[in-house]
């Protein structure tokens, strides 16, 4: 069973991210990651995070994972926020663009994506990384499955 299935069993989409976040329990990529689901409302969801050296590659920047997982997130919620209490969903694909370095001096990033289309068996999402300051490091396209639980 998924986190949010345990905190919020039998509720579609939405009302399981909303669960989540009031439960102050965090699947464990957003631990490792140090990163939070700060904003959701039908087909959009905000993640943001300050990247530190636990992000860091052997380069001296943060590693492009980190953004990527930020977007990836971002897509992967805001669609999960249009699905039924019977459908699940999962990344097929994911498109990454990077604009500029991330390094720890960044400051708090912001990812936030929302949903393009939705079917009966496809979705297509799209995310952007920012600063404080509005500035882009990142974009992201994805496409994800839905399927019946």
């Amino acid at each position: 069973m998924s986190l949010a299935d345990s905190i919020a069993p039998g509720a579609d989409g939405l009302m399981q991210l909303r669960a989540l976040m009031t439960s102050g329990r965090k699947p464990g990529i957003l631990v490792a990651l140090d990163f939070d689901l700060t904003e959701v409302d039908v087909g959009r969801a905000v993640f943001a995070g300050v990247p530190g050296e636990h992000a860091y590659n052997p380069i001296g920047s943060v590693h492009g994972g980190y953004a990527a997982t930020l977007l990836d997130s971002a897509c992967g919620c805001a669609v999960h926020s249009r699905l039924t209490a019977a459908q699940a969903y999962t990344t097929l694909e994911l498109k990454v663009s990077y604009v500029r370095p991330i390094t720890r001096d960044t400051g708090l990033v912001r990812a936030e994506g929302r949903v393009a289309s939705l079917g009966r068996r496809a979705a297509f999402a799209e995310a952007t990384l920012t600063d404080a300051d509005g500035r882009l490091y990142a974009t992201a396209t994805s496409t994800l499955l839905v399927f019946e639980r």
